[in-house]
């Protein structure tokens, strides 16, 4: 966020609309790059770790362990996996944006000497309500995506240890282009 500020702040300041730098930087952080980059990052990380741990259990026969159990795998292992980051994306998408704007504000105040009721002031009157209402909805949204798409892969796994990896690839892959 400090380079978006610096190139936003950059070109603002020389065509004298220095005082929307801030409402800049928190609608575009709010519409869309903390849901998305922060989504990324959780896909890297937890999808590739749903699909490995799942793909590892489907391997190793623990799924067909619970099957016998009489335990449905997808209320037992996807069902807890889909409700956390639906819960957790948006928290850490909000996470994202305040450590955004507050990057952003330090930038601009003290590489630029903006002031910072200004930055602030125009944050304020650029943002709504509803901004961080559809970045917190579609935050949501991708963390499902991001636990289906895991989990999914994992429970679809062959082939051993060498499934496992190309299942966790492929994961990635897919939660990635969409």
């Amino acid at each position: 966020m400090r380079f978006f500020t610096i190139q936003v702040a950059r070109e603002f300041i020389r065509f004298g609309a220095a005082s929307t730098v801030g409402g800049v930087l928190a609608v575009a952080l709010t519409r869309e790059l903390a849901p998305v980059l922060t989504a990324v990052i959780l896909a890297g990380r937890v999808g590739s770790a749903f699909a490995a741990e799942i793909g590892t259990m489907r391997v190793t026969e623990q799924i067909d362990a619970l099957y016998m159990l009489k335990t449905d795998p997808i209320d037992f292992l996807v069902i807890p996996r889909l409700i956390a980051c639906c819960l957790m994306l948006p928290v850490l998408t909000l996470m994202s944006l305040i450590t955004g704007m507050f990057g952003g504000l330090l930038v601009a105040t003290n590489l630029y000497k903006l002031s910072q009721t200004v930055f602030l002031d125009s944050a304020r009157n650029f943002l709504d309500i509803w901004d961080i209402g559809s970045a917190l909805v579609k935050a949501a949204c991708f963390g499902a995506i991001i636990a289906v798409i895991g989990c999914s892969w994992g429970l679809t796994t062959s082939g051993g240890a060498k499934g496992v990896g190309q299942s966790t690839t492929t994961a990635v892959e897919t939660e990635l282009t969409i």
